[in-house]
């Protein structure tokens, strides 16, 4: 093997280690993310020649231009024997760069993700609405829909399409029938496959992400027609997700898109990804949203400020607040107390919680006198 392919050890490397990201650049030897952090892998720094190969090995006509045109390109790479790869090229300092995403062949069931399985399961028997996966980039979004789409497949009988940017889980037809579709390969842009799978028949339509007003307008459209739309947002919270999808349209529009959204928002899932105590990984904390009277109210007269409120008091419904998840990862051991701290939107709120259930014993864990409010 030439030089030029000494790259190819960097993914069977990248594998080997369990991480879930791969950073090149030129001037520099590559780096690695094991368990949320970075790593330098050693060997020598990376040449110009070595990206410019893995630069036409990963790409095709299509993607070089696409490349030229806007400086950067989203496309999937699988190497045989070793895995699949999401990969985003860039340029940095006048020269390529690249990131590519561990993509597990396998899809963990739900009982596996670590979310609350009551929840999910009853998103994934929703008919219609909308369903939205948060969080910022990977945080686990395209792992649990992946898995819910997979958890469908397998018990029930669905004509399911999927438009993804790239294509990162492949699924096989079980129950269900599923359509995948690649932007730039077998479609445009999110918003013409869209309204094109109104015409195929579609029971769900998954969207790789809501990236802009055309995408968002048309999975809206999709889920008041009777399907049930599952895609992504990158926000933070529930409630910053609601605000999120109502300034994608003009003000004068705000009104009907809280009734809408009353009426349509199924479930939000917001997940932050945080390192198991044992050291095994990541885990995730999530707020979870559903559909509940109290929610569909808030919503309809634009009350998003209360969502918090409302989803800390719907354990009953099976909501729950980035609190909640986390004093209970908490409480069973799988994370520390600091990143439980860490990772809080309140965390004065969730060190009296704590320290409520503990009854002083925390003190001796850890001492909560160096947290102030974000």
């Amino acid at each position: 093997m030439g030089e030029t392919k000494n790259y190819q050890g960097l993914f069977a490397t990248m594998v080997a280690e369990k991480a879930s990201d791969l950073f090149v650049k030129v001037g520099v030897p590559p780096s690695i993310r094991v368990s949320g952090k970075m790593r330098t892998v050693d060997g020598p720094p990376v040449t110009e020649e070595i990206v410019k190969q893995m630069f036409e090995d990963i790409t095709n006509e299509r993607l070089r231009k696409e490349f030229e045109t806007k400086g950067e390109v989203d496309t999937s790479y699988e190497m045989f024997g070793v895995g699949r790869f999401r990969a985003n090229i860039f340029k940095q300092k006048g020269t390529l760069a690249m990131v590519f995403r561990h993509v597990q062949s396998k899809i963990p069931p739900l009982e596996e993700i670590n979310i609350p399985m009551a929840p999910l399961q009853k998103l994934c028997l929703a008919k219609r609405g909308l369903i939205l996966l948060t969080g910022t980039a990977g945080s686990g979004k395209s792992t649990t829909i992946a898995s819910m789409i997979n958890y469908i497949n397998q018990n029930y009988h669905k004509h399911i399409i999927t438009l993804e940017d790239p294509i990162e889980y492949l699924f096989r037809d079980d129950k269900s029938v599923i359509d995948q579709r690649e932007v730039g390969i077998d479609t445009h842009s999110f918003a013409q496959a869209l309204r094109a799978s109104l015409r195929q028949s579609p029971d769900i339509i998954m969207i790789g992400e809501m990236r802009d007003l055309a995408t968002m307008e048309a999975a809206l459209n999709a889920a008041d027609t009777g399907h049930l739309v599952i895609s992504t947002l990158h926000t933070i919270n529930a409630s910053q997700t609601v605000e999120r999808i109502i300034n994608f349209f003009p003000p004068h529009q705000h009104q009907l898109l809280r009734e809408q959204l009353s009426m349509l928002l199924e479930g939000v899932i917001s997940m932050r990804l945080l390192p198991r105590r044992d050291g095994k990984g990541l885990i995730p904390a999530t707020e979870i949203l559903l559909s509940t009277p109290t929610i569909k109210e808030l919503l309809f007269n634009g009350k998003t400020r209360e969502l918090y409120g409302a989803l800390k008091e719907g354990a009953y419904y099976g909501t729950q607040t980035y609190n909640q998840s986390l004093k209970d990862l908490y409480m069973k051991e799988m994370i520390t107390l600091e990143d439980a701290m860490a990772g809080a939107d309140s965390p004065d709120e969730l060190k009296l919680e704590i320290r409520g259930i503990m009854k002083g014993t925390a003190s001796g864990d850890f001492d909560f006198t160096k947290f102030k409010p974000k």
